[in-house]
């Protein structure tokens, strides 16, 4: 899965609209809309905030990999 396709499973997931996570991160919707798209990305200070919102590692988000400690 890639970073955008996780931005807006997360989202969903917690039952979200990207108002409210425009909202929560003090950005625009259409911002969040163009993560989720892919036209742009969240800079890093955003994708802490969105990992801790969803409660799960940067590198679950990012890569969407939450086994990746048991690969190494």
């Amino acid at each position: 899965m890639n970073l955008t396709q996780s931005l807006k499973n997360k989202r969903e997931e917690h039952n979200f609209s990207q108002e409210d996570i425009a909202q929560k991160l003090n950005v625009s919707r259409q911002s969040v809309s163009k993560w989720e798209n892919g036209n742009c990305y969240p800079d890093l200070d955003n994708l802490i905030l969105l990992s801790e919102l969803y409660n799960i590692s940067l590198d679950e988000l990012v890569k969407g990999d939450n086994n990746f400690q048991k690969k190494l």
